[in-house]
């Protein structure tokens, strides 16, 4: 029995022990530590209320780097609403049960705001190149000067090798890379495919603020943006977002905020198309009171 429980053993598969921080210091301290033996640091950003899209994003991390660090932070100074701030969704707790399923060796950072910003909690001003103004830029006031200055602080504590952000925000995933190139940062940013449930619709941590049958209703944007990926084809790019502004007005539940066709690179809008350009249409609408985003490559 003895020789049988360590033949069991030796094919038991490796069981991690997760660790949570609270304070910047501390994790600070664990990284430091990590590095000196030559362990390898993914890091993905978040602010809670996590799902697939998330668990994908530290699963991608876990593959390529030897720790991974996920931080838990609504951030507030990326919210030009106060509302939307109070209403985001904080569930710690099943977090953490969901983080600890993957198996990984995984650093969890939950800060308060005081511990990321000391007693002023305010955003630093970016210059983008103009990335900053496009799209979410049009509609959510200082949005990016919150997310380049939380990221920029998370970077400087976790010190990753690599960081994982979803290509859902697309805007952002840009952003952030030109983020690292402005602070000279080595940091390779990865950006990963975006998750979506079986009806079509982009995962999102403001899924959990829809009813069910708001949620039928939802994915007709993605079923929209695949209509307006056939289109563009054949059609120039004006014509392919004055279809999409008409299908919209057939539905009763959904107000279209906007609809682009960008290019990738400067995420500016066109109404034409050029030979070796990439280009992805980019949509923002509401679902009752919550606000989706989603995207989708038109050239592949």
């Amino acid at each position: 029995m003895k020789i049988a429980s360590n033949i069991l053993s030796l094919h038991a598969p490796k069981r991690f022990k997760m660790q949570i921080f609270k304070q910047k210091e501390a994790i600070g301290q664990e990284i430091d530590k990590l590095k000196s033996e030559g362990k390898s640091i993914g890091f993905v950003p978040t602010m809670g209320a996590l799902h697939d899209g998330h668990l994908f994003l530290v699963s991608q991390a876990g593959a390529s780097c030897d720790v991974v660090v996920v931080s838990i932070f609504v951030n507030p100074t990326q919210f030009d609403n106060p509302n939307d701030l109070k209403k985001y969704p904080r569930t710690l707790s099943a977090d953490l049960i969901l983080l600890e399923h993957l198996n990984l060796p995984i650093l969890v950072f939950a800060p308060t705001a005081e511990n990321i910003y000391g007693t002023k909690i305010e955003a630093e001003n970016f210059s983008f190149g103009g990335l900053e103004f496009e799209m979410e830029g049009k509609f959510r006031n200082g949005h990016f000067n919150g997310v380049g200055t939380v990221v920029k602080k998370f970077f400087e504590i976790v010190k990753p090798d690599k960081a994982f952000f979803g290509e859902k925000d697309f805007q952002q995933l840009q952003i952030i890379r030109k983020l690292t190139k402005l602070s000279n940062l080595p940091i390779e940013i990865v950006g990963c495919a975006i998750k979506r449930e079986d009806s079509g619709l982009a995962r999102s941590s403001r899924n959990e603020r829809l009813s069910h049958h708001q949620k039928e209703k939802a994915s007709k944007i993605y079923q929209i943006l695949l209509g307006a990926k056939q289109l563009f084809g054949t059609k120039s790019a004006s014509q392919v977002s004055k279809w999409v502004k008409k299908e919209f007005e057939k539905l009763h539940d959904i107000q279209l905020e906007y609809f682009e066709i960008a290019n990738v690179d400067t995420l500016k809008s066109i109404t034409r198309k050029s030979k070796n350009q990439e280009y992805r249409a980019f949509i923002a609408a509401y679902v009752g009171e919550t606000r989706l985003i989603d995207n989708i490559a038109l050239n592949d």
